[in-house]
């Protein structure tokens, strides 16, 4: 202690380390390194793996193919021309890249109705007699195929499935055109001031290729509904929420109570440590999600609906769901957290948003991406999200058309998240790793 009039000595600041002097020590780099370097590689392969030949991954795209033909069969052939049309679009179909459901039109209708068709290719009741009067020369134009959309499962799906309908239609078309041609006898020479009938030079160039196709919508969505895609990114929204409001909770939880540092700007704090058990904590951080989600779900909905117009019928119910969906998100966030410490952010990104994203088939497809993903699809939650989402949007929230599903992958999740989260903290409470208790230098 200093005496009177005595000066006390000054403080003695330790030597501070410098940047570059750090930065040549190889150790300092490893860890960081190759654990971004793995991520970039993942992501990379993950998402661009999923969406960069949806083509060539096709497997088994639901369509409808109606044969609506009611003629009889015409002279010296077995069945109608419609009959003979559905069976030449299902074998000219390569392998088994579409799934050719056929039924009749309401069938179809309800297909499309409840999302579980891309489109539907429709041949007409007079299809039989209208190709009768292709060859008898008897026709002014030709008969016409119907291919009909269903925006509400995405634009990206919707068209696939509607050019696949209209390249088989249209491969059907030139060969059965080729056979119908033998069956049109070839013009004679008249006599020179006779009049030429034109009956078969009409039917003979009306048979190159006999069949019209002509395009619709086959289930209807609103004008803001962002061609199909206004469910995948409020699905997005609801993810996003539960995710990225959960690791804010489990930072700012943690932060007040004094198990890590709050740092803002050039201020940094630390409080005093909370005696907490990890129990305790997690209990306390799940209760803050259920009631902070309460918040988030309204104000997406407020924003989306209410500021920006979307379409959203059914709109309590669109927010129920939502809620439970940021819920299941929010609660498998923390359980993770809880669980692996440092890096449970990074699980539960790859969980929730790296291994989701393209394996949920709101933009491309599952049927149009490797089976990799489809297997994920069977599990992973933005998945299951979407497709309740897009039921409450588009198919008026039947629960056939993926809302059902919805609501018990959420109810698994959180069940799930309930049971990995406490005990794996219980584990640690029993074995005595306190999180306020220091631990010995290895």
């Amino acid at each position: 202690m200093a005496t009177a009039g005595s000066q006390e000595a000054p403080r003695q600041v330790p030597p501070q380390a410098r940047a570059l002097t750090l930065a040549r020590k190889p150790k300092l780099w490893l860890f960081p390194g190759i654990l971004c370097a793995l991520v970039a590689v993942l992501l990379s392969l993950l998402y661009l793996g999923g969406i960069v030949n949806p083509t060539g991954h096709l497997h088994r795209l639901p369509i409808a193919l109606v044969n609506a033909d009611q003629g009889p069969p015409p002279p010296g052939r077995p069945v109608g021309f419609g009959t003979e049309l559905t069976r030449a679009v299902i074998a000219g179909t390569p392998g088994d890249t579409v799934d050719w459901r056929q039924t009749d039109e309401a069938g179809a209708r309800d297909l499309l109705a409840s999302g579980k068709v891309y489109g539907a290719l429709l041949v007409p009741a007079d299809f039989t007699a209208a190709v009768g009067r292709l060859v008898t020369g008897g026709a002014t134009g030709r008969p016409t195929l119907t291919v009909l959309t269903n925006p509400g499962l995405g634009s990206l799906g919707s068209s696939m499935a509607a050019q696949i309908a209209q390249n088989a239609a249209h491969q059907a078309s030139v060969a059965a055109g080729a056979q119908l041609l033998a069956a049109v006898p070839a013009p004679k020479a008249q006599a020179q001031g006779a009049p030429t009938p034109d009956t078969g030079a009409t039917a003979r160039l009306l048979l190159a290729d006999p069949f019209a196709v002509a395009t619709q919508v086959g289930h209807p969505i609103g004008s803001h509904s962002g061609l199909g895609l206004s469910a995948f990114y409020y699905t997005l929204l609801a993810v996003l929420t539960g995710f990225i409001g959960g690791n804010i909770i489990h930072n700012g939880v943690d932060g007040a109570l004094g198990y890590s540092d709050s740092e803002i700007g050039p201020w940094h704090t630390r409080r005093p440590t909370v005696p907490i058990s990890r129990t305790q904590t997690l209990l306390l951080k799940m209760l803050m999600t259920a009631g902070i989600m309460l918040v988030t779900t309204s104000l997406v909905l407020l924003c989306t609906a209410g500021v920006l117009g979307m379409d959203a019928p059914h709109q309590a119910l669109l927010w129920l769901f939502a809620y439970c969906a940021s819920l299941a998100v929010g609660l498998g966030v923390q359980a993770i957290n809880a669980a692996f410490g440092g890096i449970g952010q990074l699980v539960s990104m790859f969980v929730f948003i790296a291994l989701a994203l393209p394996s949920s088939g709101a933009t491309v497809p599952l049927q149009a991406v490797p089976g990799f993903y489809r297997f994920l699809g069977v599990f992973e939650p933005m998945r299951q999200l979407s497709d309740g989402i897009r039921a409450i949007l588009f198919f008026d929230a039947r629960s056939d058309a993926g809302l059902a599903r919805g609501w018990t992958m959420i109810a698994v999740g959180v069940v799930l998240a309930l049971a990995f989260g406490f005990g794996m903290t219980r584990y640690y409470d029993r074995k005595g790793l306190h999180r306020w208790t220091p631990q010995p230098a290895d």
